[in-house]
């Protein structure tokens, strides 16, 4: 008992006065001073063996991935973050206080990069893995929130960055979009918006189910990372495939009109790859225009095919 009230005081320590936090860790609950906006809340929940291998990532590494997944989500409905909470379920081994030290110390990064305030959360220990839970509150930009629902016919389809292969490392330092968001809606409306982290093919299929429309991808388009070649080196597939389906890239995906398109020419973090069309999912590539299966992250209880 004596060394989580150890690590609380150690938290306290560390929490900057932020505007907006009234109380912060100490008590039974935070005190925030709302404002006048609408509130976003997202939460996350990594787990050892699913989300990472503790053996193979430092703590430090995955306190950066829990907070940076996060804050995509944030940036995915158009926002800004503002506070954070923090659950953490240690295992019961003689390196815990150590460990929850780093995860934290990633956490912090992340959080202060962007300027959210960590105003409390809880602590345990089980014989099971380790298992990290932040929830991220935020505020809707003038723009207010965007939806998966607000694609439509002829709409342009956009995404911030190039995709694939994440797994060689970006999957544990993901750079949520959240200035980038800030600053392409205060270009264009923006339409729909979701963060890539099941694959862009999938998270594609989630904004036309939701907003009953279709997709055409120009494969020339689309770009990808250089990690999604050197892994397609590894497992034979093509670095497209690996682009279209990898996931936990935490790009952007987004929409907007055949007009407002034209005002996103030159923007590095607006990249058309694709136009909304009455049904279904297609890529066109040199072979003319084929029916695209979306593929990527299965969310289920079973292993993912």
């Amino acid at each position: 008992m004596s060394a989580e009230f150890d690590f609380i005081r150690w938290l306290r320590a560390r929490t900057p006065i932020s505007t907006g936090v009234l109380v912060g860790p100490g008590d039974d609950c935070a005190v925030l001073q709302p404002t006048s906006r609408q509130l976003l809340v997202t939460t996350d929940l990594l787990t050892e063996g699913t989300d990472f291998i503790l053996e193979q990532a430092s703590a430090r590494a995955i306190g950066r991935k829990a907070m940076g997944v996060n804050l995509s989500d944030i940036a995915a409905m158009g926002g800004r973050a503002t506070t954070a909470l923090v659950g953490l379920v240690l295992t019961q081994s003689g390196t815990t206080e150590q460990i929850a030290q780093e995860l934290y110390l990633g956490l912090e990064e992340v959080a202060n990069e962007f300027g959210v305030a960590i105003v409390g959360g809880d602590t345990n220990s089980w014989a099971g893995g380790l298992v990290v839970s932040v929830t991220v509150l935020g505020e809707a930009l003038r723009s207010g929130p965007l939806l998966r629902s607000g694609a439509k016919l002829g709409d342009a389809l956009f995404v911030t960055g190039p995709c694939g292969g994440s797994i060689l490392g970006r999957h544990l330092n993901p750079r949520p979009r959240l200035r980038e968001i800030a600053h392409l809606t205060a270009l264009v409306p923006i339409t729909s918006c979701i963060d890539i982290s099941d694959g862009l093919s999938a998270d594609l299929q989630h904004i036309l189910d939701a907003s009953g429309c279709g997709a055409i991808l120009d494969a020339d388009a689309i770009p990808i990372h250089a990690d999604a070649y050197e892994l397609a080196k590894q497992t034979g597939k093509t670095a497209l495939h690996h682009a279209l389906t990898d996931g936990e890239d935490f790009e952007l995906l987004f929409t907007t009109s055949s007009e407002s398109a034209l005002k996103l020419a030159g923007e590095p973090c607006a990249i058309r790859i694709g136009t909304c069309v009455e049904s279904g999912l297609w890529l066109r590539d040199s072979t003319g225009v084929n029916p695209l299966h979306p593929k990527g992250w299965v969310h289920a209880f079973t292993e993912p095919e």
